[in-house]
């Protein structure tokens, strides 16, 4: 009786002590990618990388590069990825009076992969100076190697443009598509550092000239954070043990 009684009792200390663990560590995690939390997950070449919980309207940068697919009706306002209130690409439509859905809509812009476009909104419009629309083309095509060739798009467009920070925000699940999170980060970083490195050796082959980066930010939304800097976290040791 007092063995039984002894093995209740350190079992009900058991289950109390990873009670407060869970708690505390769904707190923590939950402190960790509220909004407006950012995180320097590392750097690569100089450039620090960051990731911001945050909406691509929001953002702070010289440029904003942000991710369209091929238009589809009323694609951007019902993702079943995420609730409407998380969604950055309605902010960022919304805060344009709605000139991306109308680009797209009327095809001016039609977001076939990797074509870009450049808006300089007015002045109070958005956080950022400047937006990069890319295309990813056909939403039931895409695969996550496709964000290797979109990092090198908007690393090369960053330095043509000579600014000397740009945010990025993928969007993907934005449009309602379940990607793989960290993955997906992989593949930005990777691909803008090898557009960099790229054009570091034609600079100093006196074939090119930019301006250096301070630094990239990668936004994600609060249940995507964690899971995005891990990906970002193993680009950046990979390449930084090239």
């Amino acid at each position: 009786m007092k063995n039984t009684t002894l093995f209740s009792a350190y079992r009900l200390r058991y289950t109390a002590l990873i009670l407060f663990i869970t708690i505390f560590a769904n707190t923590a995690l939950a402190q960790t990618a509220s909004l407006g939390s950012t995180t320097t997950w590392g750097k690569v070449d100089g450039v620090a990388v960051n990731g911001l919980v945050q909406g691509p309207s929001a953002a702070e940068a010289d440029l904003q590069v942000a991710c369209v697919f091929e238009y589809t009706e009323g694609d951007i306002f019902n993702p079943p990825a995420l609730p409407a209130n998380l969604n950055g690409m309605v902010h960022l439509d919304d805060a344009l009076k709605g000139i991306i859905t109308e680009l797209r809509k009327s095809g001016k812009f039609t977001g076939h992969s990797l074509e870009t476009l450049l808006i300089t909104p007015p002045k109070g419009t958005l956080a950022s100076k400047q937006l990069l629309l890319i295309g990813l083309g056909d939403r039931n095509k895409f695969t996550p190697d496709l964000m290797i060739s979109v990092g090198s798009t908007a690393m090369r467009e960053a330095l043509r443009l000579g600014v000397s920070n740009y945010s990025f925000a993928s969007d993907i699940k934005d449009a309602g598509i379940d990607s793989p999170t960290a993955l997906v980060a992989t593949n930005v970083v990777l691909g803008s550092f090898e557009a960099y490195r790229t054009q570091t050796y034609l600079k100093d082959k006196k074939l090119a000239d930019y301006k250096p980066l301070t630094k990239i930010i990668l936004l994600a939304g609060p249940a995507f954070y964690t899971v995005a800097g891990e990906g970002i976290k193993e680009a950046i040791a990979k390449l930084n043990a090239k």
